[in-house]
């Protein structure tokens, strides 16, 4: 044994457990960088993703280039309604996703007179399509087939959607836009 001052040193034998060593600072930031990436991925893949909106088809609630969340579970727990807004694949073109406001569910009756939206003869208030947002045509009755949804851009003038392309089917919707998150003045949830 070893004295250094007055305090002994003990020698390391054989008998004595190995000391633990702390791991390295890199190791560390290794570890929990690949941690939260892990957990980023999984919320991204199973439960919210961002999305920025592309286009002006659902002014003036969702502008061009706003960011959003889309809640990608909540209609495995629950149906999807009149007036979700509801993130899908463009059924002409899979590759790209359009973001429309759901009108009408599958058995519904769904028409337009002169830019007034009827759902099984009862008419729309539609609170989130200002006038200047309006479109003047009609369009002749349509009932939604099962497992479909009839959706339309808020900016009606300037939406495509199921009068151009049809109602959607279930298979394609994703998500169900939840939360604006930029620019800060939009901060908040969707209606």
């Amino acid at each position: 044994m070893q004295e250094v001052g007055n305090t002994p040193l003990s020698s390391p034998t054989a008998s004595q457990e190995p000391v633990a060593r702390p791991l390295p600072v890199v190791a560390v930031w290794a570890r929990d960088l690949l941690v939260s990436l892990a957990i980023s991925a999984f919320i991204i893949i199973f439960l919210y993703q961002p999305v920025k909106v592309e286009g002006t088809s659902m002014m003036p609630g969702l502008e061009d280039q706003e960011r959003i969340f889309v809640n990608k579970f909540v209609y495995r727990w629950e149906p999807i309604q009149r007036g979700d807004i509801v993130v899908f694949r463009y059924p002409r073109d899979t590759s790209k996703s359009y973001i429309k406001r759901v009108i009408g569910v599958a058995g519904d009756r769904v028409r337009i007179e002169n830019g007034q939206v009827y759902v099984n003869d009862q008419a729309l208030d539609e609170d989130y399509v200002p006038s200047e947002y309006a479109d003047a045509r009609s369009y002749a009755e349509v009932t939604v087939p099962a497992h479909t949804y009839f959706v339309l851009g808020d900016h009606r003038t300037m939406s495509n959607d199921s009068r151009d392309f049809g109602p959607v089917n279930e298979r394609f919707i994703y998500g169900k836009a939840v939360f604006g998150y930029w620019p800060m003045e939009k901060l908040g949830r969707l209606r």
